[in-house]
């Protein structure tokens, strides 16, 4: 049996360069064995050593700082001889800025073997990763080549390519690729010269240019091409040296541009732009460019002349709001952060607010020491790149820092046009209009409607009606936050932390988020405490603790001789969800839903039922306050016909939750199906059936049978729709029912004695009044109730009707209100029984009353429907699955499996 294969030479190094990237190749050098006999790098700068001098320092290798290598075209002698005293046997250049002459490149046994950024030999130059990104290629990568006397026209070692994305800038392109593949690559290349297995490719001629070095003033922007070219040419320039114009009587330069205009309407104030074909477009999203083909792209930062970098979408705006007044804790955070400045900038003496980071000699570099620092100060504080840029100063710098940290930073702050109201001892104030992007504002075309009181039939306020043009912006703005924004950059954990947030501003706000509920959809106040608001609460703070344990699995597989695998299982967000919600639990249901689609990673847009919209822009208003990112959340008031439909349509939204009826449930299936195959969850109508034996306990049986109907008015998904009593105890039950029901109070559901209040809106309360009057029309016994109450509002009588039969209309269909619809069975008949509960197309839930744990057990084996609840009903809980079986739906709310719903699984297959 062969052994080992030997381990490749060790060979005498000398590597030639500088930066992170140069820091890299070297340690990575020195792990595989070799030995680096010297480094050369350039002359400190600003009093601040390049990293890669300061790491071989650190290892006692020799390092070199020659300000310049030739005078006059000639090498210079000492330089020279410096180089040939170590005996290097081969130079690598990872990243180098110097002009090396060909003494030194033809010295080493070797030669030399320099990374270029680019696919040789298109794009030679110093500006190539530029030129990839402003001519468009559709494939970018780097070249490992053997140094000559030419401009990048050595022969060929190794070469590796990737994938340029539509928005890729040279940050992008070289965070993702060029820096952790190109460190590979040139450990690979120095380990095939060490087995002598190097190539020596000859660079073809075809197709090889040179542009030249991209500077500030060759990269104004030429507004004469179709808007794809100067989005090349924008992002081809970012961040150095930045592509810019002259608008306001100033240089802009302009960053962070996208052809992603999927939703954006050009409306805002109007940027003049000598040359332009259009003047650019001020918007909330950014500022709209327009090519001269018409079409438009957006860039999202500005370079004021001055050097200031703002948000496009604040260029016209004033000076930010007035700075925060620091805590003691805060004030010990910014000293702590001083200090950090104080050694990246050893230069300066004094860190003073006015001190600007880059100005004092900070580079690219430092801007990512400077974030990871603070992450590690402020208890993983995610900071981006982009938020050095944004405040350079040391001022400001700590002003965006306290925001971030006390959750209430940019994406907190927005204007918001609420409606107040003195009401329950308090004042509300309840925002009216769509929430897009982490902004309320108006419908397509200022459209609006009217919500309405149910306890009175007043009108509450006008609501913004979301138009089809609205859904796309929304779909837009959750798209971008998904591919884009911070929301996929955070860890796990500190997404959870927000949602932690979330619920306890929920909590904090529950008086007011019930006082709503009681007003746009006549929830008992007392119960919308303990239960559409402190359930909506729990939700949140349960799936904020799945966050971080979302993980997949690793299987055994087959193994492929004499090689071995390793698979892997990732659980992924799917991206965009919409979530489409009834009007019984306006909150309750928004939570159950959302709170693990955001907890899976998601963004959605979010469409409450259009009676019932309020408690839903109140949670938006909560997101921001929670430091939620924008676009995560949207939220669209609406028609279902509308917005719901655009919804399952649309190609971007990749998952639908809906809780609703079958009728629409199925018409919902099928535009997911037609539309993008996507995902789809769906919670459905319910008739589900209570069966009470006589061996119950009657006093409990009858407390609960009551909950099972009467809860929320009835206007409950899992209600019991109808109750089968065993024969011997059916009177009985039926009188206890009824003198409990001529108990209740009925009024203003914000009376902390009130039982049932209103029904949700008028229509459903003449289909409760045709629902009874077709029971008794088929021969069922109404004994009491059956009509509205009169007094203003959606008021109905709690009901009562027996004798129903099986082929009854109010046996088979549900009356989603406060029906108690009781039929008899034969003592002793459990299978006949069992075979009447299950004779419909629904089955949400169900319920037995007995003593006898066998016949409990039985029945609940038997029953067909997501939930079986044996001497309770009504009891979910945030950890146990909720769901339906057959016309009822599928997918689950709540629980570890609600999860499922919102992830995708990927498998991964390593061999090795």
């Amino acid at each position: 049996m062969a052994g080992p294969s030997n381990p490749p030479a060790a060979m005498k190094i000398a590597v030639i360069g500088q930066s992170l990237f140069g820091q890299e190749v070297y340690c990575h050098l020195r792990k595989e064995g070799h030995e680096v006999v010297g480094v050369f790098t350039v002359p400190d700068k600003d009093g601040k050593a390049d990293p890669l001098g300061l790491e071989a320092e650190k290892d006692g290798v020799p390092v070199f700082k020659f300000s310049r290598w030739r005078a006059k075209g000639q090498a210079l002698p000492d330089v020279v001889a410096k180089y040939q005293a170590l005996g290097a046997e081969l130079n690598v250049l990872p990243f180098c800025s110097q002009f090396i002459p060909m003494e030194i490149i033809n010295a080493p046994q070797h030669g030399s073997i320099i990374y270029h950024p680019s696919l040789l030999p298109r794009h030679r130059g110093a500006s190539a990763i530029n030129w990839t990104l402003i001519h468009g290629d559709k494939k970018g990568g780097f070249s490992i080549f053997w140094a000559d006397d030419g401009l990048d026209t050595g022969d060929l070692l190794l070469q590796k390519e990737c994938e340029v994305l539509p928005d890729d800038t040279v940050s992008t392109l070289y965070n993702r690729f060029l820096f952790p593949e190109g460190i590979k690559g040139m450990v690979q290349a120095v380990r095939l010269i060490a087995e002598g297995k190097a190539p020596r490719l000859p660079q073809p001629e075809e197709g090889a240019t040179y542009e030249g070095i991209q500077k500030k003033e060759t990269a104004k922007i030429n507004w004469d091409q179709p808007a794809e070219a100067i989005h090349n040419w924008i992002r081809g320039n970012d961040k150095v040296p930045g592509a810019w114009t002259e608008a306001c009587e100033q240089k802009l330069t302009f960053f962070n541009s996208t052809l992603n205009t999927s939703g954006l309407v050009p409306e805002g104030d109007a940027l003049p732009i000598p040359g332009a074909h259009r003047p650019g477009v001020v918007t909330k999203a950014g500022l709209i460019l327009f090519g001269n083909d018409d079409k438009m792209l957006l860039v999202k930062n500005i370079q004021l002349e001055d050097g200031k970098m703002i948000l496009a979408s604040n260029f016209f705006k004033g000076a930010a709001s007035s700075a925060l007044e620091l805590t003691e804790a805060e004030l010990v955070t910014a000293e702590a952060v001083r200090s950090v400045w104080q050694r990246i900038l050893p230069n300066v003496l004094e860190v003073e607010d006015s001190t600007d980071f880059f100005k004092s000699g900070a580079a690219s570099v430092d801007v990512v020491r400077l974030v990871e620092e603070v992450k590690e100060l402020c208890d993983g504080l995610e900071l981006e790149n982009e938020d050095v840029y944004m405040a350079s100063t040391f001022g400001d710098f700590i002003q965006l820092l306290v925001r971030k940290l006390r959750g209430d930073d940019e994406e907190g702050e927005c204007s918001i046009d609420y409606v107040e109201m003195a009401v329950n001892k308090r004042t509300i104030r309840i925002p009216h209009q769509l929430f897009i992007g982490g902004e309320f504002v108006d419908a397509e075309g200022a459209k609006t409607y009217e919500t309405i009181n149910p306890t009175d039939g007043s009108v509450i306020c006008q609501v913004s009606l979301a138009q089809v043009t609205d859904v796309d912006k929304a779909v837009a703005a959750a798209k971008d936050a998904f591919e884009n924004g911070r929301w996929g950059k955070i860890s796990a954990r500190d997404r959870g932390r927000l949602l932690y947030r979330l619920a306890d501003l929920m909590e904090q706000h529950q008086e007011e988020l019930a006082t709503i509920e009681a007003l746009d959809a006549g929830a008992v106040y007392t119960l919308a405490l303990k239960t559409h608001v402190g359930m909506s609460i729990q939700t949140f703070r349960y799936f904020a603790g799945w966050c971080d344990k979302i993980q997949g699995s690793t299987i055994p597989i087959n193994q492929a001789r004499p090689n071995r695998n390793l698979t892997l299982t990732r659980k992924e967000p799917v991206g965009v969800c919409g979530i489409i919600i009834p009007w019984n639990y306006p909150l309750m249901m928004l939570s159950w839903k959302t709170a693990a689609c955001l907890a899976a990673g998601n963004t959605v847009v979010i469409k409450p039922a259009q009676v019932t919209p309020l408690t839903a822009l109140k949670f938006a208003e909560l997101t921001l306050k929670a430091g939620i990112p924008k676009g995560v959340v949207n939220v669209l008031p609406g028609s279902g016909s509308l917005v719901g439909q655009r919804l399952s349509d649309h190609p971007d939204v990749r998952k639908i939750g809906f809780t609703g009826s079958t009728e629409v449930g199925k018409h919902i299936m099928k535009s997911c199906a037609i539309s993008n195959v996507k995902k789809v969850s769906l919670e459905l109508g319910g008739k589900s059936p209570l069966i009470i034996f006589a061996d119950c306990d009657l006093n409990k049986a009858v407390q609960m049978g009551m909950s099972s109907v009467f809860f929320n008015k009835g206007e409950n998904c899992i209600a019991a729709g109808r109750l089968f009593v065993e024969d011997s105890i059916h009177d009985e039950f039926v009188r206890r029912v009824v003198e409990e029901v001529r108990k209740m109070k009925v009024g203003d559901p914000l009376d902390r004695d009130t039982d049932h209040g209103p029904q949700n809106h008028h229509a459903h309360l003449m289909k409760l009044m045709e629902y009874c009057q077709r029971g008794v029309k088929e021969g069922a016994t109404l004994v009491c109730g059956g009509n509205q109450v009169p007094r203003p509002g959606f008021f109905f009588e709690p009901t009562v009707f027996t004798d129903v039969e099986d082929h009854m209309f109010i046996a088979k269909e549900e009356s989603f209100g406060p029906v108690m619809i009781i039929s008899r069975f034969a003592d002793g008949d459990v299978d006949t029984v069992l075979s009447r509960a299950n004779a419909t197309e629904f089955g949400l839930a169900s319920g037995v009353f007995t003593r006898d744990i066998n016949k409990a057990l039985y029945v609940s084996d038997k029953l067909q429907a997501g939930t079986v609840f044996v001497n309770t009903y009504n009891k979910t809980d945030v950890a146990a699955p909720f769901g339906g079986f057959k016309q009822s739906g599928f997918g689950k709310d709540l629980g570890e499996a609600a999860l499922n719903e919102y992830l995708r699984v990927k498998t991964v297959t390593f061999e090795y």
